[in-house]
């Protein structure tokens, strides 16, 4: 189960990427009022989480540096119901994906089985300590079948994001931290230079690298130590396997069935850039 969480992943993440690279979901929020792309991230994901203040979200958000949620949390919620960010967000990402598959693979019996088997999964898991995913749980699932994907992949991705937050926690590593990995792990270097991270007070950097070196994760250099490349080797590894119980609630042939209809769907959507 632990590979099919991970090949799961692979042919799930390209239909939720079209929410942060495609145009129609910008376009949506910004006809609710949000002013830029943040305020519409950060009102239509934490949504589901009720008007929680801007330090529940940090805490379930996690790889965002202190003070980024509060920037827009709760304001960006102000004059916009959260209930109202969340329906954008589902629209322009629902469009998005129909856009781009065209009629034919949007329209086709494939991508309605596609719709039912991962929507059959992501309702299935325990809900305890999954609190991005509870979150989801909570909102209706669409009918229409483009829509139903969409929002059941998502479903998935916060399901897993979830477990991949227990898992960085329990290694012991920060927000930051996690994406200096991530980037290294993509061969990014210096790993400051991360589009996620960039942005931050070189202050702020030096020291999570110093820290990083003090437990030899990387060495002087910013590059990986053995120990690095295994500590995120393992936090990978359990976050596949934290990942995989939504997908017990499919038979084995239902398994096989859903990665045949999902592969058409994921390679037109990654050629695409999920733009």
């Amino acid at each position: 189960m632990t590979w099919t969480a991970r090949r799961m992943f692979e042919l799930l993440e390209p239909i939720c990427l079209v929410t942060f690279f495609a145009d129609e979901c910008n376009e949506e929020m910004a006809a609710l009022g949000h002013r830029t792309y943040w305020d519409g991230y950060f009102a239509s994901r934490a949504a589901p989480l009720g008007r929680v203040p801007a330090q529940v979200v940090h805490a379930a958000f996690y790889s965002f540096a202190d003070g980024e949620a509060a920037r827009h949390i709760p304001s960006a919620w102000e004059t916009i119901p959260p209930e109202a960010s969340v329906a954008a967000r589902e629209r322009g990402s629902a469009a998005s994906v129909r856009r781009i598959l065209g009629d034919e693979l949007a329209d086709s019996p494939g991508l309605v089985r596609a719709a039912d088997l991962t929507t059959k999964a992501a309702t299935s898991a325990p809900t305890e300590g999954r609190v991005m995913y509870a979150g989801m749980r909570t909102l209706p699932v669409p009918s229409d079948p483009v829509a139903r994907l969409w929002h059941s992949a998502t479903m998935l991705r916060e399901h897993r994001g979830d477990g991949h937050v227990a898992a960085l926690v329990g290694a012991r590593i920060g927000g930051t931290e996690a994406h200096v990995l991530s980037a290294l792990e993509q061969g990014i270097h210096p790993p400051e230079s991360f589009g996620r991270i960039h942005h931050l007070p070189k202050k702020r950097l030096a020291a999570v690298m110093e820290g990083l070196r003090e437990r030899g994760l990387v060495d002087t250099d910013g590059r990986f130590t053995d120990a690095g490349r295994e500590t995120k080797q393992r936090i990978e590894a359990l976050t596949d396997e934290l990942a995989a119980p939504p997908y017990g609630a499919l038979s084995p042939a239902e398994l096989d069935e859903l990665v045949a209809e999902l592969e058409p769907l994921t390679a037109t959507l990654v050629a695409a850039g999920s733009q």
